[in-house]
Parts: C-alpha cells; sequence; structure tokens
C-alpha cells in the first residue's frame, strides 16, 4: 500500500510539470531540460497549457503571425525559443522582455519590419540571435548593448540601408555576424563600417555579398572597399578676426570669430554658446543673403561662411563659444572662452596674475594638421577697445572702435 500511495504522490508532484498542449510533445532531455516540440503543426498562435519550467520550445514552421505581451508568460524559464519560418509581422512591447535566461532566440524567416529592441535589454544571457530574411529596415545604435555573452548575430537578407556607427560596440563575446544582402547606401554614415571590419576579430559570414546599393558610383562594390579619400572626418580652425579696416561695424564694440572647416563630404559647421546666464546652440547659418536674420537669436549673427558677429558685445555676452565641424564620418570641434576687459591693455595685469600664461604670437595651425583630441582644450581670448583717432575723408577726427586680443594659451592653438 505505501509503495502505491507514493507513486501517486510522484505523479501529483510531477503531472504539472509535464504539462503538455495536444497539438505538442513534450519530453525531458539527458540533462534534465524540458522540451516541448510544436514545430509544424500549422499553429496561428503560441500554444496554451505549456508547462512553467520548458527550457526548450520549438514553435518553428507554423503560421504564427502575432507575439503578443503575454505569448511566453507560461514559460519564464524557457533558454531557447525557436520561432523560424513562420508568418511574424507584429511583436509587441514586452514578448520577450521576461524571458532573462533565455540564451538562443531565433525569429529568422518572418516578416518583422518593426521590433521591440528594448525587450533585448533584459535578455543579459542571449548567446545566439537570428533575425535574418526579415523586413527590418533599420536597428537603433545601441539594440544589442546588453547582451555582453552574444556570440552570433544574423541580419542578413534584411532591408538594412544603413547602420549607426557603434552598432556593435560593447558585445565583447561577438565572434559571428551576418549582415550580407541588405541594400546598403554606402554613404559615409556606414564609412565606419569598413574600419570596423578591417579591425574586428569578429568573423563576417560573406563578407564578399555585404555589397553597396547606393550610390550608384559604388552600385555593387562591397562595403568593405568604399575608397578612403570618399570619406574624411572633419577638421575645424578657429580665428579671431581683429583687423577690421574694412569690415562693416556695428553700433558698440563686436566680436567676430570665424570657423574654417574641411572634410569629405563637406561639414556643417554649428554653434554653442554658453554664458553665465544661458545657453544657446545654432545650428547653421541665421543671416539670409539679403541680410535678414531667419531666426530668433538675432544678437547672434551666423553666416554662411561660416563667420559669427556679435554686435554690441557686453558683459553678458562673456562665456565660452564652440564651433562645431559635422559630417557623416564623425564631428570635431573647437572652443574659446571670450571675456571683456575695460579699456586700456589688460594683458600685463594678467600675465603678472598668472605667471604661467604665455603669449601664443600668432601661432595658428593649418588644414591637414592632425592634433591628439585628448589635447584639446579651451584659449581665454581678452577682448578690449580704446578709443582712438582717425581722420576721415574731410580731414576731420572721428572715435573709432578698435579691437585687440591677448591670447593666453590653455592647451592648444584654436583648431582640431
Amino acid at each position: 500500500m505505501r509503495p502505491l500511495l507514493c507513486c501517486l504522490g510522484l505523479a501529483v508532484l510531477l503531472g504539472p510539470c509535464l504539462a503538455c498542449p495536444s497539438t505538442c510533445s513534450c519530453s525531458t532531455k539527458k540533462n534534465g531540460r524540458l522540451l516541448a516540440e510544436c514545430a509544424y503543426k500549422d499553429l496561428q498562435e503560441v500554444p496554451k497549457g505549456l508547462s512553467s519550467n520548458v527550457t526548450i520550445l520549438t514553435l518553428s514552421a507554423n503560421r504564427i503571425g502575432w507575439l503578443g505581451q503575454g505569448s511566453f508568460a507560461e514559460v519564464p524559464e524557457v533558454q531557447s525559443l525557436w520561432l523560424g519560418y513562420n508568418q511574424i509581422g507584429v511583436v509587441e512591447p514586452g514578448a520577450f522582455a521576461l524571458l532573462v535566461h533565455l540564451k538562443n532566440l531565433d525569429l529568422s524567416h518572418n516578416k518583422i519590419a518593426d521590433f521591440p529592441w528594448q525587450d533585448l535589454h533584459n535578455l543579459s544571457s542571449l548567446q545566439i540571435l537570428k533575425m535574418n530574411n526579415n523586413r527590418l529596415a533599420g536597428l537603433p545604435r545601441d539594440a544589442f548593448h546588453s547582451l555582453k555573452d552574444l556570440r552570433s548575430l544574423w541580419l542578413n537578407d534584411n532591408e538594412l540601408t544603413t547602420l549607426a556607427e557603434g552598432t556593435f560596440d560593447n558585445l565583447p563575446s561577438l565572434s559571428q555576424l551576418q549582415i550580407f544582402n541588405n541594400p546598403f547606401n554606402c554613404s559615409c554614415k556606414v564609412f565606419w563600417l569598413k574600419k570596423w571590419t578591417e579591425n574586428t576579430s569578429v568573423s563576417i559570414a560573406k563578407g564578399g555579398s555585404t555589397l553597396c546599393v547606393a550610390p550608384s558610383r559604388l552600385k555593387g562594390r562591397a562595403v568593405t572597399d568604399i575608397p578612403n579619400h570618399h570619406c574624411i572626418a572633419p577638421s575645424v580652425q578657429l580665428t579671431y578676426l581683429s583687423n577690421l579696416d574694412n569690415t562693416v561695424m556695428y553700433n558698440g564694440l563686436t566680436l567676430t570669430l570665424h570657423c574654417s572647416v574641411a572634410g569629405s563630404p563637406p561639414p556643417e559647421i554649428r554653434w554653442k554658446i554658453q554664458t553665465s546666464s544661458r545657453h544657446i546652440e545654432i545650428n547653421g547659418p541665421n543671416v539670409a543673403r539679403d541680410g535678414n536674420v531667419k531666426q530668433s537669436q538675432e544678437h547672434f549673427l551666423v553666416f554662411k561662411n561660416g563667420t559669427m558677429a556679435i554686435p554690441n558685445f557686453s558683459k553678458e555676452d562673456e562665456g565660452i563659444y564652440t564651433c562645431l565641424a559635422v559630417n557623416d564620418v564623425g564631428k570635431r570641434d573647437v572652443s574659446v572662452n571670450v571675456a571683456l576687459a575695460g579699456s586700456g591693455n589688460p594683458a600685463e595685469d594678467l600675465l603678472r596674475d598668472d605667471p604661467q600664461a604665455s603669449h601664443l604670437g600668432g601661432r595658428s595651425c593649418y588644414k591637414g594638421d592632425e592634433m591628439d583630441p585628448s589635447g584639446v582644450g579651451e584659449k581665454l581670448v581678452i577682448v578690449y577697445h580704446m578709443p582712438m583717432e582717425s581722420k576721415n575723408r574731410a580731414g576731420g577726427a572721428v572715435p573709432q572702435v578698435h579691437l585687440g586680443t591677448f591670447l593666453l594659451a590653455l592647451g592648444i592653438v584654436l583648431c582640431c
């Protein structure tokens, strides 16, 4: 009687563990893992009634078209999830978020165009991710950043035209990557990928099939063969225009800075201004050819040629002025700290206060100079003015504003 009771008790304990939908076949592997085999069953959704301790769930080759937030709520312990060769077109946010033990996820050969990438942030144990043969047209830069154990990533045969720089950063375990058969637009936005493939130890399967579809001059060429001269990171030089003899002056003191940039494609020029009371960003010129100011920051006049003029420069305008050069390859910036002094020459007082300061004596840098970005710093420009007498054409004396600068080196010349 006692053995019979023991057997009945054991059956009661194991019964729920071996729960299995009628459409699936469930078994225990030698390593103790519970397998739920539900492939080739013509299923249109994830079946209900799965055991909570299923660790391997095979749903390949069905007709599943939708994955909801609770589709896998019954299998929180699952480690391998095979969903390839279905018709999945919709994946709701949260569908995979709670599967923290997941190591293998196969979503290949579906119709996925939009995916809840934030779900991957919880899957730190993931080792294999297959998303090939879908309709993915883009990836967020941080899509895979939490996948420290990811070894194999399949993204081939999608509709990817570009990849954000850094997409494969923070993947220390990655050893295999497949991105072939995507219609890459080989603008300079993917130039980083060429450099990355040259330096990585990751095996890129069928690398010769990772081809450019656009632009036309690179069509059919491998992404890894994008010419180096086609894409050049920006360089930038910031100068202070102190020779105003032939410059149209506004009333009062005018500060004029000029930002010269180089690179391919031609960089855009942006300005950042940080004063004690405000932070301003100006993305592009705000002065039209007819002289009208197009944006609200009328006090800071930015011209298409890279020049900025600040009429009626006052103590409120003191601060850090930064010029940024931005193109598809990267960005560089250089800053200047501007302060306003009174009449007379403040240079001698400043030198007495700071014996470490040195006069640059007109140092400059030219396009093509290479500098260590870690050495980028700021330079202090003291702007001062003093009344000067000059003769007008009628022979009379008129007051004239004169601008001068004293440059204190704090680390670099104004370029990088």
